[in-house]
């Protein structure tokens, strides 16, 4: 997401609270608040995968390969 979507989500969150939005305004939030969160969890995800830990028996584990490609995430 980038900064200009940010900064209109924080001008219309800011306008929301001082006058009020038009039905339009409110419908432009609700898609870029969508857009933030899901951009949010996509890169959340991503970061997620690239953990590794270490069991007891000393092996490596990458839990994005053991849960990171299944369904539903």
């Amino acid at each position: 997401m980038d900064e200009q979507k940010i900064a209109r989500i924080n001008e219309l969150y800011h306008k929301s609270k001082a006058e009020g939005l038009t039905e339009d305004e409110k419908k432009e939030q609700q898609i870029l608040r969508r857009e933030y969160i899901d951009a949010f969890r996509q890169n959340l995800r991503v970061q997620l995968d690239q953990i590794s830990i270490q069991e007891a028996d000393g092996s490596i584990t990458n839990l994005g390969e053991k849960f990171g490609n299944k369904k539903g995430n």
